[in-house]
């Protein structure tokens, strides 16, 4: 998918984010996100909002070898995604991610908004409920305490 980086929010003051203090990843569109409409494909923003969602994990220190050794992930069991602008090639935007909900038990939900950088237009919305599993049964199982503590931190109130 298109060159990413994590960023701030940066020169993006302007922008009405969904919620406060998103976590930000850049995104700039490149040829091989572009599908026969000329514009981008749909199942690439699935991907952009995937890409977020590691960053954001990453950035507070719960990484792919946290989960391997806890045996436990945190699995997408339900998603929307309401697609109301298209991005074109050469177009920078940014994926904001926020945490909006945990019940420290099983589940927490994320939120995701795509924004434009050329006019601070929302491309896309999404929204993910996510349920805590143990990754050798792939069955639902408590959160370890990492996940309460470090996800339960961050989450913001929609």
């Amino acid at each position: 998918m298109g060159s990413q980086q994590v960023s701030g929010s940066e020169g993006w003051d302007n922008i009405e984010w969904d919620y406060p203090t998103p976590f930000l990843l850049d995104v700039a569109v490149s040829d091989q996100d572009i599908d026969g409409l000329q514009h981008v494909n749909n199942a690439v923003y699935v991907s952009w909002c995937q890409d977020a969602g590691w960053a954001h994990s990453q950035a507070l220190n719960i990484g792919l070898k946290d989960y391997q050794e806890l045996d436990r992930a945190m699995a997408i069991r339900r998603s929307e995604f309401d697609y109301l602008q298209a991005a074109y090639l050469g177009d920078e935007l940014k994926v904001a991610t926020w945490l909006t909900g945990n019940d420290n038990k099983l589940s927490m939900e994320r939120r995701f908004q795509l924004v434009r950088a050329s006019d601070g237009a929302t491309l896309l919305r999404a929204r993910w409920d996510l349920v805590c599993i143990e990754i050798s049964s792939g069955r639902p199982k408590r959160m370890p305490a990492l996940f309460k503590d470090v996800y339960g931190e961050v989450v913001i109130s929609p």
